[in-house]
């Protein structure tokens, strides 16, 4: 059988055998909620392994115009919810749309939300990179973000969820700190890297409006999605703080007939007490602080357990 890299990547230590953590002012669940702004070339370059628009093999006029509603008129709308609710968003982001629509940028620092990088267009994907390519990739994040907002980049998510093998090294060696590409724990993970501390901040496909609504799954869905999530994860909660990520995408939740949805959401988690509502920067943040080098001895530990057992 080959080897997987993956499993050198994280170590495996199951959810009930580890250091218990307990979020800032003794919350039980750190909620982290992360729009996905983004910008889509008009007529993009071709791409390895990946048509940026399939429908057609050129311009789909379509599709961008699709997309391009978020940022006319459905982030703004978004806006208003989370505004409403007091929401603190991470936001995954096109570094283009700094430059392309500069007032989202400045709502964006207006409101104090953290911004992690979606790449500069999600029309540009990772794969094919070489090593070089990706260390330049990252500085041009780096420096975009810094330049616009003087904020400095702290984690990120693939652009288009793209990624390459050497991504999580190359990563932690540009100073980033946690990454929303893994799909695998409801805690943050200590991913495995050659110099510096990654973790992996648990994201979601299961509440992505991207994936529910593009499968014609009405808004009714959604909350319910979020509402058993949430329960279930609150009530875990008292064994150990569990982390719940709601990703949106304007261009979908923005819409007229969509947007009320998003507001029941968040109507009924505010009921709660004992949320974090938080930024995914915060949580990596907080996480390396308190509990990664606890969780790294835990890992280390029980494999040597299990190696001597064998």
């Amino acid at each position: 059988m080959g080897k997987s890299l993956y499993p050198d990547r994280v170590d495996y230590l199951p959810i009930h055998d580890r250091p218990k953590i307990i979020w800032p002012g003794k919350a039980k669940i750190a909620l982290w909620v992360a729009p996905n702004i983004e910008h889509y070339e008009y007529t993009p370059e071709t791409s390895y392994g990946r048509d940026p628009w399939p429908r057609v093999p050129h311009t789909d006029v379509r599709e961008f115009s699709y997309r391009d509603y978020g940022n006319r008129v459905g982030f703004w709308r978004m806006l208003d919810s989370m505004d409403r609710y007091r929401i603190r968003c991470t936001v995954s982001l096109n570094m283009a749309v700094l430059e392309h629509f500069p007032e989202i940028g400045r709502a964006i620092v207006d409101r104090s939300w953290d911004i992690m990088s979606h790449g500069i267009y999600n029309t540009r994907y990772m794969y094919g990179m070489t090593d070089d390519d990706e260390m330049r990739f990252y500085r041009d994040n780096i420096d975009t973000l810094y330049e616009h907002t003087g904020k400095k980049l702290k984690g990120m998510l693939g652009p288009a969820c793209s990624e390459t093998e050497n991504m999580p090294d190359l990563m932690a060696k540009s100073g980033l700190i946690y990454t929303a590409d893994f799909l695998h724990d409801d805690q943050p993970v200590p991913i495995n890297v050659q110099t510096g501390k990654l973790v992996s901040v648990p994201y979601s496909v299961e509440l992505n409006d991207h994936v529910l609504f593009t499968a014609s799954f009405d808004g009714d869905v959604f909350v319910r999605r979020c509402i058993d999530q949430f329960d279930r994860l609150y009530s875990e909660s008292s064994q150990s703080g569990r982390v719940m990520c709601i990703p949106l995408h304007p261009f979908l939740i923005g819409q007229p007939h969509r947007i009320k949805y998003l507001d029941k959401v968040f109507q009924y988690i505010s009921r709660y007490k004992g949320v974090w509502q938080t930024t995914a920067d915060e949580i990596a943040e907080y996480f390396i602080e308190h509990y990664y080098d606890d969780y790294v001895e835990r890992a280390i530990s029980l494999k040597k357990n299990f190696t001597h057992a064998g």
